[in-house]
């Protein structure tokens, strides 16, 4: 019988792989450091803390997963990309792979990032382009795939490492694109930003979830970039929220200064993700942010 332990799990990417999984009638077990949120739908809760080594190994011994999906990570906002806990959670991440392989875990899947490649490239393939992140964050993800790549094979562990490009969605932080101009909108506000000539793939954190659920349960191996697979300029994302509330005049485009560091071009070579997994996202741009400003329009003010 397949059993899954979900790192993670009431993360904006972890309650989506859980939809995901449940989707596929997959046994999972969740595994949090705060209380449970029954409104994931799993099989188990568990609370722990990844941190603690033996815990983590007896947590492991209980539940004996034959797959593990690792979205477990701090990633703060304004703060993760720099902090000295991405290190921890090398070291952290690696006592789980001990623990995973010593009661015989068979599939693991990470979530990765795009922050992992050499931005300088701006299309992101998984076997040619290099990885060479700029900052402590992808640097750390970098480092964890490679040496979790390495202890896979040692172990006769079927391993897939499922790079994240940039997600939006229901639960995502307020202070991200998309959220930030719905709300700023839906309070007839003015909703300030930079020019939006960057070039970026947006895939709806749903979409993103099923897709790491199909991973895991497929032999699919290696990086595989999660992304939509479409293109478009952050202008359109914009103007996709302003059309749908009817506010394009408070849609202030080059109020805001684009970062130094701010690629022109980011996106994923999506063809392992949509021919080899033989994935099928659901929502396209103009849905995805319906459903988007659908879920912050329901929020308490």
């Amino acid at each position: 019988m397949t059993v899954v332990l979900l790192t993670g799990a009431r993360g904006f990417v972890g309650r989506q792989i859980a939809a995901g999984l449940a989707a596929l009638g997959m046994q999972t077990h969740a595994l949090s450091s705060t209380e449970a949120d029954l409104s994931i739908p799993v099989h188990a809760w568990h609370q722990g803390d990844l941190m603690d080594k033996s815990s983590t190994r007896a947590l492991l011994e209980t539940i004996r997963p034959t797959h593990l999906i690792h979205a477990a990570w701090d990633t703060t906002h304004g703060a993760f990309w720099t902090s000295d806990a991405n290190y921890a959670w090398v070291c952290a991440s690696l006592g789980l792979l001990e623990a995973f392989q010593a009661v015989g875990g068979q599939r693991l899947i990470v979530v990765g990032s795009c922050a992992e490649y050499d931005w300088r490239f701006g299309f992101c393939s998984e076997d040619t382009t290099p990885l060479n992140p700029a900052l402590p964050y992808g640097l750390c993800k970098a480092s964890l795939f490679r040496l979790c790549e390495a202890y896979a094979k040692s172990h006769n562990i079927s391993m897939a490492w499922a790079r994240i490009f940039l997600l939006y969605g229901p639960h995502e932080r307020p202070q991200r694109l998309v959220p930030s101009i719905a709300n700023a909108l839906l309070a007839g506000r003015a909703a300030p930003c930079t020019r939006g000539d960057q070039i970026r793939d947006l895939m709806h954190v749903e979409d993103a979830g099923s897709a790491i659920a199909a991973l895991s349960a497929s032999d699919v191996s290696g990086g595989v970039n999660i992304g939509s697979g479409q293109p478009i300029s952050l202008s359109s994302v914009g103007l996709e929220i302003g059309k749908q509330l009817g506010r394009l005049d408070l849609v202030q485009f080059g109020a805001l200064s684009a970062r130094p560091d701010d690629p022109p071009v980011l996106i994923p070579d999506t063809r392992k993700l949509y021919r080899e997994l033989g994935f099928k996202a659901r929502f396209d741009l103009a849905n995805g942010i319906a459903n988007s400003i659908e879920f912050w329009r329901n929020q308490p003010a």
